[in-house]
């Protein structure tokens, strides 16, 4: 799996953070096919030399496509992400987080497929997690729809292996962040607080700004599914055993986050407090051990990070506020 003649079919390839696993794979010698509806992803993002298919992951077109193709690998960021929109309407995010999901599984056992790297979330499938960092063996409580599809996500991949003898392993993320960022999801108040910074606006915080999270650049994430694409396997027991985190460990407060951005970007800004959102995590940091042990560890300490994100926000930027 790791010949430069192999190909891996990315899910989601066009998005934010699939955009960049697909660089990673080009970049390591995979062939790369990009699977993406541009529901949200952008050609744009698409890299040079990677090949881009406009499909949606619920099409029917999708198994016959995967046999053509013939992955030896699937990766599948493809997703609803947006955690409200899940409260809101839990069966559209469960068509595409499972029903989506499921025809993925489908589509790469008939293709033949050696393994999937599924994309799960370290930020929801814990809950309010007692132990910080939270290693992946820790109580699974989701609290949002979302939360559950994307654990259910998990078992039906355990259940693939254990029925069809389909490798898969899942990765956990935590709040990536990076260039090409959109204002989804948690880790979307680094590109909110840098279009605010461009606007001249202040910066909003909900509740006190003391709530965590636990924030990885994108870069790193990609390195992580390189990682898990050649690594060796058990024949697990539980969805626990080919789970990895993919963070930092390190508890970020959203005030901390917004001062080390200031900074970064030589900027000045009001800081201005709203209401705290109802059912926010207040605390979230995963631990990394078990990827640590198989050769990853993050590169891009925050404030680098946070630099690079800001400098490619305000290249790109065309005035929207959020």
């Amino acid at each position: 799996m790791t010949e430069s003649s192999s190909t891996v079919l990315v899910t989601g390839g066009a998005g934010f953070i699939g955009s960049h696993v697909c660089q990673a794979y080009r970049d390591a010698g995979w062939h790369v096919i990009a699977l993406d509806n541009l529901s949200s992803g952008t050609k744009e993002n698409v890299p040079d030399g990677v090949e881009l298919i406009e499909m949606d992951i619920r099409s029917e077109a999708l198994p016959e496509f995967a046999k053509e193709c013939r992955p030896a690998l699937v990766n599948h960021h493809a997703a609803q992400i947006d955690v409200r929109l899940s409260v809101a309407d839990p069966r559209l995010d469960a068509s595409i987080n499972l029903d989506g999901w499921l025809n993925v599984l489908e589509s790469a056992r008939a293709a033949g497929a050696e393994r999937v790297v599924y994309v799960s979330s370290g930020g929801v499938v814990y809950g309010e997690p007692d132990q910080l960092p939270t290693a992946e063996t820790a109580p699974k409580a989701p609290i949002s729809p979302y939360g559950v599809s994307k654990l259910a996500g998990e078992h039906y991949q355990f259940c693939f292996r254990k029925v069809h003898g389909l490798e898969g392993v899942a990765l956990r993320y935590s709040n990536v962040y990076g260039p090409r960022q959109d204002p989804h999801g948690e880790a979307g108040v680094i590109a909110l607080f840098s279009r605010r910074l461009l606007d001249g606006r202040p910066l909003r915080i909900f509740g006190n700004g003391e709530q965590t999270r636990d924030y990885v650049y994108v870069g790193d994430v990609a390195a992580a599914n390189l990682a898990v694409s050649a690594l060796s396997l058990p024949d697990p027991e539980s969805i626990d055993d080919v789970a990895f985190n993919v963070a930092t460990g390190v508890e970020v407060s959203v005030r901390e986050l917004a001062a080390t951005l200031l900074d970064v970007s030589g900027r000045a800004a009001e800081i201005e407090f709203v209401p705290a959102r109802p059912g926010e995590l207040l605390r979230s940091a995963l631990d990394t051990a078990r990827l640590r042990a198989a050769g990853w560890r993050p590169e891009v300490e925050l404030a680098e990070g946070l630099r690079r994100t800001y400098e490619y926000i305000a290249e790109h930027s065309q005035g929207n506020s959020g």
